[in-house]
């Protein structure tokens, strides 16, 4: 079982100037085919940027480079398109799920809430982040809800692949947000989405930390230092972490 860590869309902030990140998207060979964690943004993201993407821009430095799609690094790692038979996503933000239209025959799994919010009205600044085109090719939705399940003393809801992965419901950050945890060959893999800031990293101020990425942050730093078994990734890692 192979996980490919790849980074879909590098972003600097310009204060502070070091700060410089990918967005993180997981690559995962299962027996049901390729599983895709996140999308980044798309090919057509790229070549015609939505609202969103213009005005990121001018809040960071993203060189938009289409080499980063995530469907030109799957092909440069000599898979095609098609074999992606599924992706996960931690949420529907445009730069978590833009890439959908790019493997119009994956199916997408996602929380119902999350989706929910995607396709209804705006009811928070966040919800400006959804960029409706991405879902025009009308994907096949696998929509889930928590059925009393734990992972660990999380919520957690089972996903239909082997290696073992489980939904884990951390709503904060948007409505219907969660992380995503894989089962590898030394312990577990957690991809926590945009539920924490970079690596984890405690020099952001609280009320910041909370207002944008919501209320889980103590927990999960908590459980990032009381299971090593558990190695535990956000969504935007500094990139010495793909470099490495």
């Amino acid at each position: 079982m192979t996980i490919h860590h790849l980074n879909c869309f590098t972003c600097s902030a310009r204060i502070p100037a070091n700060w410089h990140t990918g967005m993180l998207c997981l690559l995962i060979e299962t027996d049901q085919g390729l599983v895709l964690v996140d999308t980044g943004p798309g090919l057509e993201d790229y070549a015609n940027p939505p609202g969103i993407v213009r005005i990121f821009k001018v809040a960071t430095i993203v060189p938009m480079d289409p080499e980063e799609a995530a469907v030109n690094q799957i092909v440069q790692l000599g898979y095609q398109p098609e074999d992606v038979r599924h992706i996960v996503l931690t949420h529907m933000h445009f730069d978590h799920c833009g890439g959908l239209p790019d493997f119009p025959h994956a199916s997408v799994h996602v929380h119902r809430r999350e989706y929910e919010a995607f396709t209804g009205y705006i009811r928070r600044w966040t919800d400006f982040a959804y960029v409706r085109r991405h879902i025009a090719h009308r994907p096949k939705f696998v929509l889930y809800e928590e059925q009393g399940e734990k992972w660990f003393d999380f919520p957690a809801i089972r996903l239909p692949f082997e290696p073992e992965m489980w939904l884990i419901p951390l709503f904060g950050h948007s409505r219907g947000h969660c992380g995503v945890a894989v089962k590898t060959e030394t312990g577990w893999l957690l991809h926590v989405g945009d539920a924490a800031p970079v690596g984890l990293e405690d020099d952001v101020p609280d009320w910041l930390v909370k207002f944008a990425m919501g209320p889980h942050v103590p927990r999960l730093e908590e459980f990032d230092r009381t299971h090593p078994e558990v190695q535990m990734v956000t969504s935007h890692m500094d990139l010495e972490f793909f470099e490495n």
